[in-house]
């Protein structure tokens, strides 16, 4: 399938800078008007959908989508929710609306989890790969609600007794889904359309691709695959090469130190290992594969890398992505309105050109919707 391209939507706030700071940097509060400013550059330039995130440091995903239907006409919005934040039939009910009211627009990135510390925020005190136990049953609810039937459950984690939402959502929003360690990868293969994973050299994102594709075949299920990214893409190599050392100069060995620590000390996710170990906090090993900068992963943790280089630079090591077997890449930048024009106006064209990238609004088809049936997971 083609590659379908989707931007990121800052509601935690967009600078000139990685997070904010800098000596010229002028922070931009992720208000409505900033966030449709955003939305609508992405929808304009040819991006497919929007990530929203989830957590303490941004605005709530659903509400901030939701405010964004009537602001824009095509975009689709991949919405992140954390499960066991919130019972899996809400959930259904709340996807079923959001498709309804965007006219099918809402795709769904589910995010099991993030930092020990941050669930807590939250009164989630389960370890790691509980949460996944958890996540794996509320799929299984969730989906079950879907059918139009009456659907019973009963697990460790959830027991539900006809769960059934009002009408079921049409088309079924496909889930987008990450998790690195080997709990994470046992759902997806289980459960996800579409596994996500963060941008780390070809070889290493084709060895992840293999393993979960792998699991997935012996669970009868065809999923699909996406990357996640920033990116840096100029008129000229020089230019966007320019701009990386800008924003690195801009990143303090102490705010570097200290991103560092936290991340060490806080996070239990495979995924966030492998981004820390890429640069392993070195400032003079950052171009970890061709075009390839781990800076992003210097002062912010989840996904530390960005393509960087000229136009045609960036197609290329997208169309190397998506030969690889990555049908999805989620792409931002800094700040998400210029760089959406940078992107949308100089690379957009050349990989529709080459007949790489997806024109924007296909279905995303759902595994289990492939098979023929939802696929149901028994209790445990």
């Amino acid at each position: 399938m083609p590659l379908n391209l989707h931007w990121f939507l800052p509601t935690a706030g967009d600078s000139r800078d990685v997070v904010g700071f800098g000596p010229t940097v002028s922070r931009r509060e992720p208000d409505l008007d900033y966030l449709s400013q955003v939305a609508k550059t992405a929808e304009q330039v040819g991006f497919d959908a929007v990530l929203t995130p989830t957590g303490t440091f941004c605005e709530d995903a659903w509400l901030t989508t939701a405010a964004l239907i009537r602001e824009t006409t095509r975009l689709r919005f991949l919405v992140a929710f954390r499960p066991g934040l919130i019972t899996p039939t809400l959930a259904a009910q709340q996807a079923a609306t959001f498709q309804r009211l965007s006219n099918g627009r809402l795709l769904l990135n589910v995010v099991t989890g993030g930092s020990s510390v941050e669930q807590k925020r939250f009164g989630d005190h389960l370890d790691h790969d509980r949460r996944y136990d958890r996540c794996d049953e509320f799929l299984t609810v969730l989906k079950g609600a879907w059918t139009g039937k009456p659907f019973d459950f009963a697990g460790e984690h959830y027991q539900v007794e006809g769960a059934l939402v009002s009408k079921a959502p049409d088309p079924q929003p496909a889930v987008f889904f990450g998790g690195s360690s080997d709990a994470g990868v046992r759902v997806a293969a289980r459960h996800a359309d579409v596994w996500l994973m963060w941008g780390e050299p070809p070889a290493a994102a084709a060895a992840e691709l293999a393993r979960v594709r792998a699991l997935a075949e012996a669970e009868g299920r065809d999923v699909k695959f996406g990357i996640r990214l920033h990116t840096i893409t100029r008129d000229t190599s020089k230019a966007a090469w320019t701009e990386a050392e800008r924003l690195l100069e801009n990143m303090p060995d102490d705010v570097i130190r200290r991103s560092q620590e936290m991340v060490a000390g806080h996070s239990d996710s495979i995924g966030q290992a492998r981004m820390t170990a890429l640069h392993g906090g070195d400032r003079n090993k950052l171009l970890i594969a061709p075009n390839l900068w781990a800076g992003f992963g210097l002062v912010r943790g989840g996904a530390g890398t960005a393509l960087v280089g000229s136009h045609e630079e960036v197609a290329e090591r997208l169309a190397e992505y998506h030969e690889i077997g990555f049908d999805h890449v989620i792409l931002s930048g800094q700040p998400h309105l210029e760089e959406a024009y940078w992107f949308g106006e100089g690379v957009i064209p050349k990989l529709q050109a080459a007949g790489v990238a997806a024109e924007p609004g296909l279905p995303v088809p759902t595994a289990d919707a492939a098979a023929g049936e939802p696929t149901f997971t028994a209790a445990h």
